[in-house]
C-alpha cells in the first residue's frame, strides 16, 4: 500500500513578526530549520522509499524539504516543485502585520477573510510588485492562472489539478510520496484524499513540521491516518495548533 507523508514547512522569520506570508518568499528561521530536522528524523523512522518528493516554489517549503532529506540521509532524492503547492495568496494583506490589519479593517472582517471558506481578501491592483506575474519565478505560467488573492476554496481548487495529474497517478502505481508545502495547499490535498466538505476543509489545521501520514490502498482510500511527533516541542505545536482561535481573534 502506498504511503503519503504531508509536512507543513518550519517556522519563518515572518512568523515571529506576525505577518501574512502567502506567496511572499518569507525566509525560514533557525527555529524552523530545527523543526525541519526533527521532522526529517521522524520521517526516516517510517523506513519508506520515496518515489515522489515535492514542494512549492517558495523557499520556506523547499528549504524545509532539503533539511528534512539531509536528516533522513537521503539528500540525493530528486525533488519536483510546483506553484500549485504554494500557500494561499492573501491579496492586499500579503506581507502585512496581522494586528495592524485587524485595526485597519476590523477584526470581524479580517476573521472572515482568513477563516470563511469562500471569502477572499481584496485583490492586489494592477502594477503591484507583490503580484505573482511580476515575479520572474512564475514567468512560464499563464498569467490568467496566477492569483491576485484567494479564498480557502480557491487555494484548494488550485491544488486539485496537481493531485489528479501528478500525485494521484504515482500513488496508484504504488510509489510512496513526501510533500512539504503549506497549510492551504496541504488542505487542498487532504480535501481530495478525504473528500472533505467545505466546513471540514475550512476547519483543517496542521502544525509546522508535524508529519501527517496516510496509508492508502491502490484506489487511494485511506486505510490509516496519523500525525507523528517527538519530544515536548512537537507535542506542544500539535496541541497549540488544535486549539487555535477561530474568527474572533483573527490577528493571532
Amino acid at each position: 500500500m502506498p504511503t503519503l507523508v504531508l509536512v507543513r514547512h518550519g517556522k519563518t522569520e515572518w512568523s515571529k513578526q506576525n505577518r501574512f506570508a502567502g506567496w511572499a518568499d518569507a525566509p525560514l528561521s533557525a527555529e524552523g530549520r530545527r523543526e525541519a530536522r526533527a521532522a526529517g528524523r521522524l520521517v526516516a523512522g517510517l523506513d519508506l522509499a520515496f518515489g515522489v518528493c515535492a514542494t512549492s516554489c517558495l523557499s520556506r517549503a523547499a528549504e524545509s524539504l532539503a533539511v528534512m532529506l539531509q536528516a533522513m540521509e537521503q539528500p540525493e532524492l530528486p525533488v519536483t516543485r510546483s506553484w500549485r503547492l504554494n500557500e494561499r495568496h492573501y491579496g492586499i494583506l500579503q506581507g502585512e502585520n496581522r494586528a495592524k490589519m485587524a485595526i485597519r479593517h476590523g477584526n470581524q472582517q479580517l476573521g472572515r477573510w482568513r477563516r470563511d471558506f469562500t471569502a477572499a481578501p481584496p485583490p492586489l491592483p494592477d502594477g503591484d510588485p507583490r503580484l505573482p506575474c511580476q515575479d520572474p519565478l512564475y514567468a512560464g505560467i499563464d498569467r490568467a492562472l496566477l492569483p491576485r488573492s484567494e479564498s480557502l476554496e480557491q487555494a484548494s481548487e488550485r491544488v486539485a489539478p496537481w493531485w489528479r495529474e501528478t500525485l494521484a497517478p504515482s500513488l496508484r502505481d504504488g510509489a510512496d510520496a513526501l510533500v512539504v508545502a503549506h497549510t492551504s495547499s496541504i488542505r487542498g490535498l487532504v480535501r481530495q484524499i478525504e473528500s472533505l466538505n467545505d466546513s471540514s476543509a475550512a476547519a483543517f489545521r496542521i502544525a509546522t513540521a508535524t508529519p501527517l501520514v496516510y496509508r492508502l490502498n491502490r484506489s487511494l482510500e485511506v486505510r490509516d491516518k496519523r500525525e507523528i511527533t517527538a519530544g515536548w516541542g512537537g507535542r506542544l505545536r500539535q496541541l497549540v495548533n488544535r486549539h487555535k482561535p477561530g474568527t474572533r481573534i483573527s490577528w493571532i
